[in-house]
């Protein structure tokens, strides 16, 4: 069993304009903090570009202390130099404190409209698509989205505007040759590090590639434990997954060692320029052109640039990366789903709730056709079962009338009303379904058969409990209807899970009822039990039963034989075994096998 993972690559060639453009509605929900917070770092940037003058104010005056000489003034300046420092760390985290909120905000707002998107999303796409991989991209957006707006923000924009004061103070101050080897320095450090930051661009994507694909891989094996365990592949789980961190260590291996380049690089040009300054300073004070503080004021300058400078290959790389997240999450919301509602849709409205399938033609693949030219009416109130070998395309009504998919030809109305005419949300909420793979969310009982009416009181779900004859089960666990059913119930069997199924769509209480071999995990008691309860709620409800055992449809209204997608018979299931065709032959195989 082999699964692959196609994983973009999270780096870019160019500055995506395009992300911060789409960005940037989110960030001005709170222009004033904005404005404040760009306030404190100008604020912030001016501080810090007049602490080397203090510094070397307080150099010259000791320099120059006479013997005796009060030092009022240099501990004051000491003292001022202190507060400054203060006053940068104060305004830098005013700063921080206001556009932190600004931008958990943009976060909360976008991660809210992915996850409502990728709801609207059709089924085929969910199908397709690997949770962990998707789960991957989405932490990874809203990851980056942080990062951009805080070394954005905090790093890049502060660090030009201190470049722009110091070169300016060196040259009016200093003279060209200060400026100019502070200036020449900071293009080439910058070029370098856009340079070597390409060049390791490959070596982040393999990683990235690596590490998405093992953790797809990794979530991929624990959510089909089961299958695992029945299988005893622990080991073949192991070393393909080992397999994937090999991968991922050799790429970390690389970068690693690409980035080595890039700091050491880094490095070198910030040592030949510190010298070339400090040299040229140095000279300047020994012919008494400059003195011993202005030699501190420049060293202390070239400090102060360099260091944020020193970050510049990561965040430069980091911010690319996390352009390239961003726009890949919010790629996802330019999916636009197969299966939408029409400009005009109505909400389905029900007086009968009978449901009409008229020359209804669809396939997953042109192909390979799946259902064709089906027609049959399920009268109001009626209960009308659809049987047939497996492949025949009984589920497939079940995803078309659900509006999962949309018909190639024909049409499915209720009441009268072409479904692709009123809106997915009225025709869903009107319908409940007992599937055959019933998953439920890792949470309570009660949680589970709750969430088929979320407003539902306690009162009405233990009615469902009941009626979905749950309740004695539930009275035997330590903690109840409280109790905590696991990952996609893995705690429960498969005829409780049904059961609990049974039990929200009774709660859900819709006009109609869709059972898809809602009884194929329960024994012949339990699914006694079950049908006697179904056959209650489904009274004078609309229903279709998708059904594998044809004992469980006996007392349908029709039974409709399908077979390779046509239907071959229908009748009464007196009428079909007096016809002595496929139903015919279907039931004695069956009653034989139960024999």
């Amino acid at each position: 069993m082999r699964r692959s993972s196609h994983q973009p690559d999270n780096e870019v060639t160019t500055f995506n304009w395009r992300v911060v453009k789409l960005l940037l509605p989110y960030l001005f929900e709170f222009k004033a903090r904005i404005f404040l917070a760009l306030a404190c770092l100008v604020l912030t940037k001016v501080a810090s570009v007049y602490l080397p003058f203090i510094l070397k104010d307080i150099v010259d005056i000791l320099d120059n202390q006479e013997e005796n000489r009060v030092y009022l003034v240099p501990f004051a300046l000491v003292g001022a130099y202190g507060l400054v420092r203060l006053t940068t760390v104060i305004f830098a985290e005013i700063r921080d404190t206001l556009f932190g909120r600004v931008t958990e905000r943009a976060i909360r707002r976008i991660g809210l409209k992915v996850f409502q998107h990728l709801h609207k999303l059709d089924l085929d796409f969910h199908l397709n698509r690997q949770t962990g991989g998707l789960s991957r991209d989405i932490d990874r957006g809203t990851s980056g989205i942080n990062f951009l707006m805080r070394f954005m923000v905090f790093n890049i924009i502060p660090t030009l505007i201190e470049i722009i004061m110091v070169v300016g103070i060196l040259f009016f101050n200093y003279g060209i040759w200060f400026a100019l080897i502070t200036l020449s320095s900071i293009m080439f450090y910058v070029v370098y590090s856009v340079y070597a930051t390409d060049w390791r661009t490959r070596f982040i994507r393999e990683a990235n590639k690596a590490d998405s694909s093992s953790n797809t891989r990794a979530i991929d094996s624990l959510l089909n434990y089961e299958t695992v365990k029945y299988f005893t592949n622990e080991d073949f789980e192991a070393k393909a997954y080992d397999s994937q961190l090999a991968t991922w260590e050799q790429a970390k291996m690389k970068n690693r060692l690409s980035l080595f380049a890039l700091n050491g690089g880094q490095a070198l040009i910030i040592s030949f320029s510190m010298t070339a300054m400090l040299a040229l300073a140095a000279y300047e004070v020994t012919y008494g052109k400059m003195t011993l503080g202005d030699f501190v004021l420049i060293n202390a300058f070239m400090m102060q640039l360099f260091i944020p400078l020193n970050f510049l290959g990561f965040v430069y790389r980091e911010i690319r990366g996390s352009l390239a997240n961003i726009e890949h999450m919010f790629d996802l919301m330019l999916k636009k789903p197969k299966v939408e509602d029409n400009d005009d849709a109505d909400t389905l409205t029900l007086s009968d709730a009978e449901i009409k399938f008229t020359g209804v033609s669809f396939a997953y693949d042109v192909k390979r056709p799946i259902i064709k030219n089906i027609s049959f009416t399920i009268k109001s109130g009626q209960k009308v079962a659809v049987v047939g070998e497996s492949g025949s395309g009984k589920s497939t009504l079940v995803k078309l009338l659900f509006r999962f998919y949309d018909c190639d030809s024909g049409k499915i109305t209720i009441d009268g009303q072409n479904i692709r005419q009123v809106t997915q949300h009225s025709l869903r909420k009107n319908i409940g379904i007992v599937p055959q793979d019933t998953v439920l969310f890792n949470d309570t009982l009660f949680a589970n058969v709750n969430y088929g009416a979320p407003e539902a009181n306690e009162e009405m779900v233990n009615k469902a409990f009941k009626l979905a004859h749950l309740s004695d089960f539930v009275s035997r666990l330590p903690d109840g209807a409280k109790s905590m059913v696991g990952e996609r119930g893995l705690k429960l069997s498969g005829g409780e899970k049904q059961r609990v199924a049974i039990a929200r769509t009774i709660l859900k209480n819709p006009r109609i009822l869709v059972f898809d071999e809602a009884t194929s995990s329960l024994d012949s008691q339990s699914e006694q039990a079950i049908l006697s309860a179904i056959k209650e709620v489904a009274e004078h409800r609309t229903s279709l039963v998708i059904a594998h055992r044809l004992s469980t449809i006996v007392d349908a209204d029709n039974i409709i034989v399908m077979q390779q997608g046509e239907i071959v018979e229908q009748g009464t299931h007196q009428g079909l075994l007096v016809k002595k065709g496929y139903y015919h032959k279907m039931w004695q195989l069956q009653q034989s096998d139960n024999s």
